[in-house]
């Protein structure tokens, strides 16, 4: 009997798909829950990745108000808040997913995979940190901040914030329990928020003070499992060119070519859609068949059907 290759899919959901305080998490991952199940009705094997960036602000702003209230204990690095948000979002992700699962009759289990990302110590980002993180301080908090060797911003009439770097993720250590799990037919959730990121000292690895963006974590995760197509989850339903202007246009299916012309004219925020249309570009053309979709969370299906959502091939 000749045996069907079933599709590998990686997923990386936004903001919206996970919401941002621990009751709207319980909430969205719900509904998201439904999408991913029906990716797995579909047949696809399924690798998830998802954004952190309220989450690990807020445990980077507990653990620091922590050990200011008790000296006894120390900040924690950025590394472990990050592998905190990895922990905690995978728990609620795990069991929203079963759940669905269950409920439609399919047993399958479902893994978070605490994932790390290693990164250059020589990549521009670190000179130049960009990624704003946590509560607004005072002047006399970001002087403290500065003595640590912290970089600080000052938001005017605000207060001033941390702000950390973004460089791009070169390697997933835990790739091959990545691809093991997707091997036995399990759904994996992995490189959470990007991956926790980590430079290689000799045989061990430390972790960096930054965060990595997680749709390029996606495109890597995506390339290094071989996957047919990454699925990016926002929160518009088709990306636009020339947004705001009378010659607004909604992007359909489009080349490979095409995307890069778009992203060298500057259509998208630096922050926002670029990373998603350069993991997207990065991935599809280092193979033949792949394809990368941008949608809502509540238009997989569609678009998947060729009824919406953009997509690179």
């Amino acid at each position: 009997m000749e045996t069907i290759m079933k599709k590998r899919v990686v997923l990386a959901l936004g903001h919206r798909a996970l919401g941002t305080t621990l009751p709207e998490q319980k909430v969205a991952v719900k509904h998201t829950a439904k999408c991913i199940a029906d990716l797995i009705e579909e047949g696809y094997k399924v690798a998830i990745t998802h954004s952190n960036a309220p989450q690990v602000g807020m445990i980077h702003t507990a653990m620091n108000e922590f050990a200011k209230n008790h000296t006894e204990y120390t900040p924690a690095p950025m590394s472990v808040c990050s592998a905190m948000s990895q922990g905690y979002i995978g728990y609620d992700l795990q069991n929203g997913i079963r759940e669905e699962l269950l409920n439609r009759g399919i047993y399958r289990t479902v893994s978070t995979v605490l994932t790390q990302v290693v990164v250059d110590p020589y990549d521009e980002a670190f000179y130049t940190p960009t990624k704003v993180l946590g509560r607004y301080m005072n002047a006399e908090e970001a002087n403290e901040e500065r003595r640590k060797g912290n970089y600080v911003i000052e938001e005017a009439g605000k207060g001033f914030r941390r702000v950390v770097s973004a460089p791009n993720p070169v390697r997933i250590v835990e790739l091959d329990a990545v691809n093991a799990l997707l091997e036995a037919d399990q759904i994996v959730i992995a490189a959470g928020g990007g991956g926790i990121p980590v430079l290689e000292q000799d045989n061990h690895l430390k972790g960096a003070s930054a965060v990595i963006e997680k749709d390029l974590a996606a495109g890597k995760l995506a390339e290094g499992i071989d996957a047919d197509m990454l699925i990016i989850l926002t929160n518009v339903e088709k990306v636009c060119i020339n947004m705001g202007q009378p010659d607004e246009e909604p992007l359909g299916e489009i080349s490979v070519e095409q995307a890069k012309a778009y992203m060298d004219e500057g259509h998208f925020g630096i922050y926002n859609m670029l990373p998603k249309f350069k993991a997207s570009v990065e991935f599809v053309e280092k193979r033949e068949g792949r394809s990368a979709y941008i949608t809502a969370f509540d238009k997989v299906k569609e678009a998947l059907k060729g009824k919406t959502g953009t997509v690179i091939r």
